[in-house]
């Protein structure tokens, strides 16, 4: 008699949403979700990923993976069926769908090659679960359960959804990771339709058996705000997980890279990356920054996101006049990872003030690769900085302006912040990381 499945394997198996994970930009979802992964597979977890691709992967068996990674089409005016077609697969999308597995192959390359293939053991998908999810919420105001197809590959042991998603995994746990209620606590740096949102945080909590945070600062939003049982959320925090092939790489070869590619000397520029929203302060760092009147040059690495239009005023007043202000200020809307992560090495100092972080993984990123760094005094950001990082109050164009002049000057700082904040780093290393995931989910019932 053939094994089924379960006897296959008796791992237990955590299964995430992909959600993010086929982006072929990643995200700071993205990075959590295949960090999630590889912490589990540590924990000795089968890894699963749960897709809505636009394909039907049936219709490239057995290549499924095919229909993941199929590049989305620019929207089109639909036909008369086609619309019919899409409000009636919303319309029932409540009503629940089923997630069928899909066979990893070796053949299908990921965007990134296999460096960048998610650590799982099987894929499951469901064409389109993700947007008629979305569109049912949004319209009737009703989740979408979801069935896993168990003919060919057991139900995983529990769905960790890596968001907030109007989705929930029938006879199994659940749990759900809140990374912030910026929509809630900064309204007026988001576009998120808030009525939208604040159902969805409910829908979230009637259904979860338990929520995950990655920080005590949106823990407390959590369970103030969304009035949430202290005992059903768990601050598991974020790792740091950079390639060491890249943290390990020669400073030579760095310094190389640096005037090449740049025309920047080692530690002789500030670096402020990530994408140009309210929320991550560009247009105070430039004002500060001009008004400090420091000669070592800037580079802007972020690509446009929401209401950059304030953010990005000054910023291209001064490129427009030119000038020497203009000169020392270098800006790019896309970087390669390994590029971005030898700026950050190179740099004289991070600057990272933003108004709200549910965690700030660029500043964890910047102490664990020696950089000093400038951040905020709000959110979950003095929690990741410690002592490790000079802190101000984001709003304070004069004292930004003071921070970036100490920094600039004061060498003797740099080196000591240099080393606390490898100190500070360590403290979210792979093994903290993975002892508080452990007793997340002994929570629900599934230990290793």
């Amino acid at each position: 008699m053939s094994a089924t499945p379960r006897e296959k394997s008796d791992q237990p198996s955590i299964c995430i949403d992909g959600f993010n994970l086929a982006a072929s930009q990643g995200t700071g979802i993205a990075t959590y979700s295949r960090n999630l992964l590889e912490a589990a597979s540590r924990l000795g977890f089968r890894t699963e990923a749960l897709f809505g691709p636009t394909l039907s992967p049936a219709s490239v068996k057995p290549f499924g993976e095919v229909a993941i990674l199929d590049p989305e089409r620019p929207e089109t005016a639909l036909r008369f069926m086609q619309k019919v077609e899409r409000d009636v697969r919303t319309r029932l999308s409540p009503l629940g769908r089923m997630a069928h597995p899909v066979a990893v192959s070796p053949d299908v390359i990921w965007p990134g090659g296999e460096a960048a293939r998610p650590r799982a053991d099987q894929f499951w998908a469901s064409d389109k679960l993700y947007f008629h999810a979305s569109r049912a919420f949004k319209k009737h105001g009703r989740g979408t359960p979801v069935r896993f197809d168990t003919q060919d590959a057991p139900a995983p042991d529990v769905m960790h959804w890596t968001t907030l998603l109007p989705l929930r995994a029938r006879n199994v746990p659940n749990i759900y990771t809140i990374h912030d209620l910026i929509p809630l606590r900064l309204p007026h740096t988001t576009l998120h339709n808030k009525p939208v949102f604040m159902a969805m945080c409910r829908e979230v909590v009637r259904h979860a058996d338990h929520i995950a945070v990655v920080s005590e600062a949106t823990r407390q939003d959590v369970i103030r705000m969304l009035g949430v049982p202290e005992d059903r959320v768990t601050n598991t925090y974020q790792a740091v997980s950079l390639p060491k092939s890249l943290t390990e790489r020669p400073e030579r070869d760095v310094v190389i890279e640096l005037e090449a590619t740049f025309q920047l000397g080692w530690g002789d520029y500030f670096l402020h990356f990530g994408a140009v929203e309210p929320k991550k302060n560009l247009g105070r760092v430039v004002e500060a920054y001009l008004a400090s009147g420091v000669q070592t040059p800037l580079v802007i690495v972020g690509g446009r996101g929401w209401l950059s239009e304030p953010e990005t005023a000054l910023l291209s007043h001064v490129k427009a006049i030119g000038g020497p202000s203009s000169d020392r200020i270098h800006v790019y809307e896309y970087m390669s990872f390994a590029a971005l992560v030898s700026l950050i090495r190179g740099a004289r100092a991070v600057l990272f003030p933003s108004l709200y972080e549910g965690f700030g993984l660029p500043v964890l990123e910047a102490m664990s690769l020696g950089t000093p760094v400038l951040t905020s005094n709000q959110g979950s950001l003095p929690e990741v900085a410690g002592d490790a990082a000079l802190q101000v109050d984001p709003y304070d164009i004069d004292a930004l302006c003071q921070a970036i002049r100490k920094i600039d000057a004061d060498a003797d700082w740099r080196a000591d912040a240099s080393a606390r904040g490898k100190t500070q780093a360590a403290l979210f290393n792979d093994d903290a990381y993975d002892a508080r995931l452990r007793a997340l989910y002994a929570k629900v019932g599934v230990s290793i």
